[in-house]
């Protein structure tokens, strides 16, 4: 038997997320998804899903790893952040993060939220519902499996 798992998610809660500026928002939902550990300086994956939900609400279109990468180093400099993490090996493990929990998807134009879909259906339908059911589906199944 494997000792690989197959799934696994961190989710944490905060506080209620009344009057938070936009990044600290979406850094909050990076936290809570697992996304970023508490304390972490390396944040870029904030500056991804941000610029990724910008992208859906205004543009409605798909973004090319160098383009986010020139969205985040503008991003970062507005909001007097250091300019590192930027790389583009990085920039792609991180949207691999995004993909790997259902956030993003890349197509053959470059990466967007999935289906340009409300992050908030996205979890329901994609985490909730099949990412977080399946899991515990399992459980039980170890839990059946032992009281037999």
């Amino acid at each position: 038997m494997r000792e690989n798992s197959i799934a696994e998610i961190t989710l944490r809660k905060y506080e209620s997320p009344a009057n938070l500026e936009k990044r600290e928002l979406i850094k909050k939902i990076c936290l809570s998804l697992g996304l970023l550990q508490p304390g972490d300086s390396r944040d870029i994956v904030v500056d991804i899903l941000q610029i990724l939900v910008e992208s859906k609400k205004s543009e409605k279109k798909e973004l090319e790893v160098e383009e986010i990468q020139k969205r985040i180093t503008k991003n970062r400099e507005e909001h007097n952040l250091e300019i590192k993490g930027i790389a583009e090996s990085n920039i792609r493990r991180q949207l691999k993060r995004l993909k790997d929990i259902f956030l993003v998807e890349k197509t053959t134009e470059g990466y967007r939220i999935n289906e340009l879909e409300s992050l908030s259906k996205l979890f329901e339908e994609k985490i909730e519902k099949f990412y977080i059911e399946s899991i515990i589906s399992r459980i039980k199944e170890y839990l059946n499996e032992l009281e037999k």
